[in-house]
């Protein structure tokens, strides 16, 4: 284990100082020049990630406005009745702007059975002493069966039918009336609605005639209706139209009409109160995705603007220059098949002498183009050959894998990379080069310190020769 743990602790010299001053002397300039190269590195990249989160947005609004059916939405505005609401209205894309009056002339049901009076007593009561099966049906496409144990009771029956996994949707209730001559009453509701569609029961023994529409030997059974199954009727300009449901699809073509509550009829005058539909283009989220797009535009121009500025670290950079030029031309791009529009700059935008987009035009307004030509403003965007389209393949090119801006974010980070391990390198060097000036210091330090122990034991000897006087202080 070595004597010398510090360097000139054997000496009195300060060669601690000495090898600092001679590492930091090969360090500090060097470190000094990587934390130059680094911070150049880390403001450039986030200049181009500034750039890059811009065009990202602005890409997010394009794919937007790259898709037709964003402009092809239709939106229905309804007044209703003052006596409450009567319908409610999903338009499609394919639907043609126009107005309606509709009236709900009658709200589709289901129908409703109920059992004879007396024919039970309460819920205890046995309604098939050996057992049975029922069939119950409503319509063409709607049935089900259900097997009753012997001894089966009216509360058993009503359990059944309601927990029957094959239930299509009918609903068993017992009504006790507290009248011996009524007694209990087995009710039965069908959810299915229309015309043709009333709730049937039939069994496959007489003794459930009671809880039938038809006896088993045929005629009549026990179960009656008290609500026949119908049709929703509605009135459109006027004109009657059937649904077996409370919707009604294409009634007017490419639009679904749900029916809410039946109209208010004026007093023997056969005139039910109506809605006033009135289908319009959806203008207004066109409007919104137009003003995104300005906004997003914008905003990427004047970042583009600001990295670029003397100072910057995009200042005078050329691939900026070019991306921007190639915004201006793309905008500019000739329509086809758009109608009137011969470019973008004829729908109500406009471009400043800054390069930033204005919903202005000295041609028309976006309002004006939209009353005369709706449909051309998607075909302007979204069509084959459209400024969107265009607008997505130029950014793709840029920000997506492989792109421009992605190679260039992908080089800078490499050079972080590379530079850290330069520095991890350099810092291996220093530590090498302090570790072999230890080694020479410590060779010194050793010698001169027996030197100086040489030097003290040499004058103790003279000391104690005969004759030898010390020299005064």
């Amino acid at each position: 284990m070595p004597l010398i743990t510090s360097a000139g602790i054997g000496s009195g010299l300060d060669l601690e100082s000495i090898i600092k001053a001679s590492v930091d002397a090969e360090n500090r300039p060097k470190m000094l020049s990587f934390m130059k190269k680094e911070e150049s590195l880390q403001v450039e990249l986030s200049a181009i990630g500034e750039v890059k989160s811009a065009m990202s947005k602005l890409q997010d609004i394009v794919e937007k406005l790259a898709d037709p059916d964003n402009f092809g939405k239709r939106v229905a505005n309804i007044t209703q009745p003052s006596t409450g609401d009567i319908i409610s209205v999903t338009p499609t894309s394919d639907i043609s702007v126009g107005t309606f009056d509709i009236a709900v002339q009658q709200l589709a049901q289901g129908s409703r059975l109920v059992s004879a009076d007396a024919a039970f007593s309460s819920v205890d009561d046995v309604v098939t002493a050996s057992g049975g099966t029922l069939t119950f049906g409503a319509g063409a496409d709607n049935s089900f069966s259900l097997t009753l144990d012997a001894g089966a009771t009216l509360s058993e029956l009503r359990d059944a039918i309601n927990s029957s996994s094959d239930n299509f949707g009918v609903t068993a209730n017992i009504v006790n009336t507290g009248d011996p001559a009524v007694g209990s009453k087995l009710v039965l509701t069908s959810n299915v609605t229309g015309d043709t569609n009333d709730l049937t029961v039939t069994s496959d023994t007489a003794e459930l005639d009671a809880i039938s529409t038809t006896a088993f030997a045929g005629g009549a059974g026990g179960m009656t209706s008290e609500q026949s199954a119908q049709d929703a009727i509605i009135l459109v300009d006027g004109l009657t139209v059937n649904s077996d449901t409370n919707t009604f699809e294409d009634a007017v073509q490419d639009m679904t009409i749900k029916a809410l509550a039946e109209s208010e009829q004026t007093a023997g005058a056969g005139i039910y109160d109506e809605a006033k539909l009135s289908v319009e283009y959806d203008r207004e989220s066109v409007n919104k995705m137009i003003d995104e797009f300005v906004t997003a535009y914008n905003n990427l121009i004047g970042n583009i603007g600001f990295q670029t500025r003397i100072g910057k670290p995009l200042n005078g950079d050329a691939s900026m220059r070019s991306l921007s030029g190639q915004l201006v031309n793309t905008l500019s791009t000739p329509l086809t098949d758009a109608g009137p529009f011969e470019s973008i700059f004829d729908i109500g935008i406009s471009v400043d002498k800054e390069g930033y987009l204005q919903k202005t035009s000295l041609v028309r307004s976006l309002s004006e183009a939209m009353d005369s030509n709706f449909d051309d403003i998607g075909t302007a965007f979204a069509g084959e050959g459209g400024v969107a389209s265009q607008l997505e393949t130029l950014l793709s090119g840029y920000i997506d894998s492989g792109g421009l801006i992605k190679e260039r974010e992908t080089n800078l980070n490499g050079q972080l990379d590379d530079l850290e391990d330069d520095i991890a390198n350099h810092e291996y060097r220093m530590a090498s080069l302090e570790e072999r000036l230890r080694k020479k210091y410590a060779g010194l330090d050793v010698l001169l310190a027996q030197m100086q122990q040489t030097q003290q034991y040499l004058g103790a000897q003279l000391a104690n020769l005969p004759g030898f006087t010390k020299a005064k202080s």
